[in-house]
């Protein structure tokens, strides 16, 4: 069997399609607790925090068929009307792709990628929230693939299910 080097992406080598991870890496990373250490008392004695995620993706186009796919999670923990903390990670791949489809294209960058990203993710944040002195929280998993559904559907622009084409 044939190796595939990364470089056979650049040089324009994709008769076949081909998906190749280059590098995953943590492009931003940030912790607050702005309440700290009276929120510790209130977290023990008082109401149940409150959890808060919100999830974006973003795909740039580096050329010579090579993406990086960021994948950013921000959670937020609130106790009452106070910020607990706050948890943030932008977590990165590069992305080797060629020779698919643009169907399939697509839905490697939209969901596969961000899939391959999200454990990474989630465990940047729970080192976080732990070593920030809070209990420890594990995020559920994350269903990319019925996200990037709902996003294709809407930009076709309502409640029709996209169109699958065979290549």
């Amino acid at each position: 069997m044939a190796e595939v080097g990364t470089n056979d992406l650049a040089n324009g080598h994709d008769d076949q399609p081909q998906l190749v991870l280059q590098k995953i890496y943590v492009k931003d990373v940030s912790f607050e607790a702005p309440s700290a250490p009276q929120i510790f008392q209130e977290i023990n004695e008082q109401e149940q925090p409150q959890v808060q995620l919100n999830l974006a993706q973003k795909a740039t186009d580096l050329g010579n068929n090579l993406y990086e796919v960021v994948l950013s999670l921000t959670l937020t923990c609130t106790v009452g009307q106070r910020t607990a903390y706050l948890a943030e990670v932008e977590q990165a791949g590069l992305f080797g792709v060629s020779g698919f489809n643009a169907m399939d294209h697509a839905g490697i960058i939209g969901s596969y990628c961000p899939n391959l990203l999200f454990p990474y993710a989630r465990q940047v944040i729970s080192s976080l929230v732990i070593e920030g002195g809070f209990p420890p929280f594990l995020l559920q998993p994350i269903n990319f693939d019925a996200l990037f559904a709902e996003q294709q559907r809407r930009s076709m622009g309502g409640d029709q299910p996209p169109v699958m084409l065979n290549s």
